[in-house]
């Protein structure tokens, strides 16, 4: 999976332009972090295994937040120019820039009007609902719809996270709703 990674991040840094990803890159990405995390628990800290796993593990890391990064950034980028970066994105990416594309159509709105000489009332996007839920993974910290950072997530921590977002961790196994009463 790191080669995976490695290649998905050299790609994205080589190009201008939005690069595409499996749909499911994210969900293996989690998964890998979390398999490196647990064999390395395992191990003597001290072993030259565990060391070259953590090493193994800070790399992957690194790769991740500088990929997200240059994603999230091509991405805004295409949507404050009124492009739809859509098929690039993978189902993560779009409800997290859900509510930046709403922003950004509010945005431009506002501003046709104000060019033409009209005050109008600006209206904020409607307020998302939460979602309580457990996390059955270890997951990295992630971006909610509302550009708030959430996490990072052990196993059988609880947390409410904008629907979109609780959604795509449902969809992904690696959290589970919890229904209040």
């Amino acid at each position: 999976m790191y080669d995976e990674l490695y290649n998905a991040w050299a790609r994205e840094k080589g190009k201008v332009s939005l690069q595409r990803l499996p749909k499911d890159f994210y969900t293996e990405i989690i998964s890998y972090v979390g398999r490196i995390r647990q064999e390395g628990r395992m191990l003597d800290r001290k072993s030259p295994k565990a060391k070259l796993i953590s090493k193994e593990l800070s790399n992957a890391i690194k790769l991740v937040e500088e990929l997200v990064k240059l994603r999230f950034d091509k991405s805004v980028k295409q949507i404050m120019s009124k492009k739809n970066p859509g098929e690039q994105l993978t189902q993560e990416e779009q409800s997290i820039l859900l509510g930046l594309r709403s922003s950004s159509e509010i945005f431009y709105s506002f501003l046709k009007e104000a060019l033409r000489g009209k005050v109008t009332e600006i209206k904020k996007p409607e307020q998302r609902n939460r979602v309580a839920l457990r996390f059955l993974k270890e997951t990295p910290a992630i971006a909610g719809t509302d550009l708030k950072v959430y996490g990072p997530f052990s196993v059988e921590d609880v947390a409410t996270l904008p629907t979109e977002n609780a959604k795509v961790l449902v969809k992904q196994g690696v959290a589970m709703e919890i229904e209040a009463k």
